[in-house]
Formats: structure tokens, C-alpha cells, sequence
């Protein structure tokens, strides 16, 4: 079950590795089309406010039609075969399950509290979707029912009918199917989501009033549950969907961008919510401490390697916020300090909102610029300098606290490996891999050789159950553990290292070119 729920939550970064791009259209479009910023030139009227204005339109795309990207980009790393024909079924599948719930609302009008006829507006409970009147269940609903889809395309995708219904086959199959399991998913939706959205209203307040206990308690499950997969449940409602703020802290924050420059108050007051959306803190200045930590702990004599294994991992996370390939690389080796980790992960978070810095910071720097210091940092500059403040301080609190630790009990963090091993082993299934791309380098892609060296390093396609990916991950379920080599082997292949989650399952940490790694891996499942 657990390794269902990683795969579930790990999919969900698809659409979400969108954001930070878009996210830095929005935030240089309004900054170029700011008349207090740039002048006459961004006037009202001029070609040069119409451009940028142009730009930002299609800026907005991911925010404003977030539920159909989650809908097509679930199948993407859960269908276990034909992803794209996944894809398209639950697309189509989603318009028809809200074609059904217009139909149901209108039809009986007086049966779910809920008005049709209004206008779908925030806080009304409806919006449209492709232009269908229907319940704002947002990412949420988007979820349900394209999990609902993968999980029949999965198991009826190959299902062999008679030859004279061999037109009905395949994707035709699945969507026939869905079509009618999402009639009474649909009724059972007008019947429950309006309470639940009365739910989240009712949340919303508890989260603003919570006050700083909140946002530390939100911010140590978050990073604390990573390693499980569970934190995209915490994050996401919040980021990207109603549970503080109609429509996600994103898309809010972005939108109103224009407001925050021109108003008196403090940003704590235009965004209270905002100590909800500081997880950057710890992604810019906490990798930087225990980056510099694991390396001064380093012998002497490994330095360097260090360094190399460690530098761009941390540039990583520090340049666009995702983290996984620097806390990977002492999670699972040292995991009394992820404990420590996610602790100072939430006390950043609390200080900075207590000293009033709110804003998007979710991501790294490129997110931080974009979105916050560039557009805002002539209106709310004292912000961003106590931001800065804090965060240095807690650099150097992550620096001495890692040092402390992996010294003290001895941890075997990069550079500190026994005797006996060395931060990367040779093998026999080494020599045939350097081998295979001495020869086929300048040919073969770098992709396809890392692919064609898992396979062989996790037993052959034989002893692979499925393969799934999450942003720098490539998930595995095998039948026999005992035929995975051992991480050094993988680490010689390409990889930052190899997690085993238990009954079969394991993660093996390829870094942001994972779609295609994992793409390249199926097709040798397929030969």
C-alpha cells in the first residue's frame, strides 16, 4: 500500500515541474509591464505594456487550468503501459464526468445546495471546465478521477475481445468502461463535495489563526514525510488547491503581485497565509549549511570527490528548490539527521513568518527572484533584507549543527566511508557498462546507456514488476531484491544512489533526467 501511495504522490510533480517556469514568466511579465518600475515605457496603451501583457497571458496557463494538467500528467508516471493513449482516456473521461455532474445539478437543482445558476466565481463552489458549468473540486477531483482511469487502463488496456469486437479494444475499452463507472462517481460527487467544500472554508480560517505553532507543524510534516512520499498530500492542498486560500497560495500570490506593490502595508498583512509557502527557506539556505557541513566533515583525502558529488546537487535545490538529490545523499546513510533536518526546515520557516516574510517561496532562487525579490524589492525591501538575515544565521546553524553531529557519532555521510569501502566500488557489471559506452558513446545517448546499465544492475527486464518515476527518482517494484547490485555499482552507472523501500520496491536516484531514463528503461522492458 505505502509504495502505492509514493508512486500516487510522486506522479503528482509532472505538472507541477511547470510551475517554476510559467511561475518566472508571470513574475518578469509584471515586472515589465510595472509603470512605477519601468516608466513611461510601460504605460497603459503602449506596445511595450500590450507585449508583456500578451506574455503574461499565456504565463497564467498552469495556474488557471491546473485540474487538466493533473489529469493528463497522472497517467504519465502511473499507467504501467501506454502512458500517451492513458493520457488522452482520462482527458476525455474527465469532460464527460463533469458533462454528467452539470447534468445532475441541473436537472435537480434543489437537492445538493448548490446553485447552477450562478455565476462561477470564487467562493460560489463551481467553476468551468472547457467551458462546462460544473463543482470546483479542483486538484483534488482532477486526481480521483484520472486515478480512477489509470486504474482501469492498467487492467483492462490489453484485455483481448472476440474479433468482432476487436474495434472496441484498447482505449476504446477503457473510456467505454469509465464512461459508465463516472455516472455514479458523479452523483456521489454533488452529493459530498459541497460539504467538504464547506470543510475547507471552515479550515481555511483554522490555518490563517494558527498562527506561527501552525505554520511550524505544516512545514516539519512536510519535510519530515518526504521519504514516504506522503509530503505531496501535505504541500499540494495548500499550494495548489482550496484548503487556505481559493485557488492555491500559487496562483493566488501571482495574481496579486500588482497589489502588493502598491499598497501601504506590510506583506504579513496583504498575505497572512503566507507563512504557508516557505519551504524555500531551507532549499536556499539550509542546503547551503549542510552542504558545506558534509563537506568540512569529509577526510582530507576525499575532498574532492566530495565536492564533485555534492556541487551540483546542492546548486540544484539552491537554483530551483527541488531537493531530493542533496537530502538523499545523507537521508538514508545518516537518518538521524533528517529528523534534525526537517526540525530546523520548520523553524526557519516559523522565525522568518514571525519576523513578517511571507511570500512564494517554495522553490529556490530563480523562483524567488522572479516572483517576490525583483517585482517587489523596491516596495518591500526591509522584507527581503531581514529574509536574508535569518536565513544566513540559520546557514551557519545548519553548518555547525551537521558538523557536530556527523562528527560526533561518527556518521557515515559522503567522505567518511570506512576503510573497507570507497565512494565508488568496480565490478565485473562496471567493467561490461564502461565497456558498452567506450564503444557506443558517440552514438548511443546518455539516457539510453544509463537506462541499459539499470537494467542489468537491477537483474534484467525479467526481474522487473513495473517502473514509475517521480522528479529526480526511477521507482522499480522486482521480483527478487537480491539480484539488485549493490549502490556503488549504481553510483558507477550514473546514479546519486539506490533506496530500498521494502517488499520489492526501489528508488534509484537518477536526477532531473529521469522522464527520459525511465522512457529508455521501458522500451528495453518491451524488446
Amino acid at each position: 500500500m505505502m509504495k502505492k501511495v509514493q508512486r500516487f504522490g510522486g506522479a503528482m510533480l509532472a505538472p507541477v515541474m511547470l510551475f517554476s517556469f510559467f511561475g518566472i514568466v508571470i513574475g518578469f511579465s509584471l515586472l515589465f509591464s510595472n509603470q512605477t518600475i519601468m516608466g513611461d515605457i510601460a504605460a497603459p496603451g503602449t506596445l511595450w505594456f500590450k507585449f508583456w501583457n500578451v506574455i503574461a497571458a499565456g504565463g497564467w496557463t498552469p495556474f488557471f487550468q491546473l485540474p487538466i494538467l493533473f489529469v493528463v500528467g497522472l497517467p504519465i508516471s502511473l499507467a504501467k503501459k501506454y502512458a500517451a493513449r492513458a493520457s488522452m482516456e482520462a482527458l476525455v473521461i474527465y469532460i464527460a464526468f463533469n458533462y454528467f455532474v452539470n447534468a445532475i445539478l441541473t436537472l435537480w437543482p434543489n437537492s445538493f445546495g448548490v446553485d447552477i445558476t450562478q455565476a462561477a466565481t470564487t467562493g460560489s463552489g463551481l467553476t468551468t471546465i472547457v467551458g462546462i458549468v460544473t463543482l470546483d473540486t479542483g486538484m483534488l477531483g482532477a486526481l480521483i478521477i484520472s486515478g480512477i482511469v489509470v486504474y482501469l487502463h492498467n487492467r483492462f488496456f490489453e484485455t483481448e475481445l472476440p474479433d468482432v469486437l476487436s474495434n472496441f479494444s484498447g482505449s476504446v475499452f477503457v473510456t467505454m468502461i469509465s464512461f459508465f463507472v463516472m455516472v455514479p462517481v458523479a452523483a456521489i460527487m454533488c452529493f459530498v463535495w459541497p460539504t467538504i467544500q464547506e470543510g475547507m472554508r471552515s479550515m481555511q480560517g483554522f490555518f490563517i489563526n494558527s498562527g506561527n505553532f501552525g505554520v511550524f507543524i505544516y512545514q516539519f510534516l512536510q519535510k519530515l514525510l518526504i521519504p514516504t512520499g506522503l509530503h505531496h498530500f501535505v504541500y499540494a492542498p495548500f499550494a495548489y488547491d482550496n484548503a487556505v486560500v481559493e485557488g492555491g497560495m500559487a496562483a493566488y500570490w501571482a495574481s496579486h503581485i500588482g497589489d502588493f506593490q502598491t499598497s501601504a502595508q506590510t506583506l504579513k498583512e496583504l498575505y497572512p497565509f503566507g507563512g504557508f509557502s516557505l519551504s524555500g527557506m531551507s532549499k536556499v539556505f539550509g542546503t547551503t549549511g549542510l552542504s558545506l557541513a558534509i563537506i568540512q566533515a569529509a577526510r582530507p583525502d576525499k575532498k574532492k570527490k566530495v565536492i564533485a558529488l555534492i556541487a551540483p546537487a546542492a546548486l540544484t535545490a539552491i537554483l530551483t528548490g527541488i531537493t531530493e538529490p542533496i537530502e538523499f545523499t545523507f537521508l538514508f546513510i545518516a537518518p538521524v539527521l533528517w529528523v534534525v533536518h526537517a526540525f530546523l526546515d520548520a523553524s526557519i520557516a516559523t522565525i522568518s513568518y514571525a519576523f513578517g516574510v511571507v511570500g512564494d517561496f517554495g522553490g529556490g532562487l530563480i523562483n524567488w527572484l522572479g516572483l517576490n525579490w525583483l517585482p517587489l524589492w523596491k516596495f518591500h525591501s526591509s522584507t527581503y533584507i531581514t529574509q536574508i538575515i535569518i536565513g544566513l544565521l540559520f546557514t551557519a546553524i545548519w553548518y555547525f549543527v551537521f558538523t557536530f553531529m556527523i562528527k560526533k557519532f561518527n556518521l557515515k555521510t559522503p567522505g567518511r566511508e570506512d576503510d573497507t569501502d570507497t565512494m565508488q566500488l568496480y565490478s565485473k557489471s562496471d567493467y561490461e557498462t564502461k565497456k558498452t559506452e567506450n564503444k557506443s558513446s558517440k552514438n548511443i545517448p546518455k539516457h539510453v546507456r544509463q537506462a541499459e546499465a539499470y537494467m542489468a544492475l537491477v537483474g534484467g527486464k525479467d526481474n522487473v514488476v513495473d517502473v514509475t518515476n517521480c522528479a529526480t527518482r526511477l521507482r522499480l517494484t522486482v521480483k527478487d531484491t537480491s539480484k539488485v547490485a549493490h549502490t556503488s555499482e549504481f553510483q558507477a552507472a550514473g546514479a546519486s544512489g539506490l533506496v530500498n523501500t521494502g517488499s520489492g520496491g526501489i528508488q534509484i536516484i537518477v536526477g532531473l533526467t529521469v522522464p527520459t531514463v525511465r522512457e529508455s528503461f521501458e522500451d528495453l522492458m518491451t524488446e
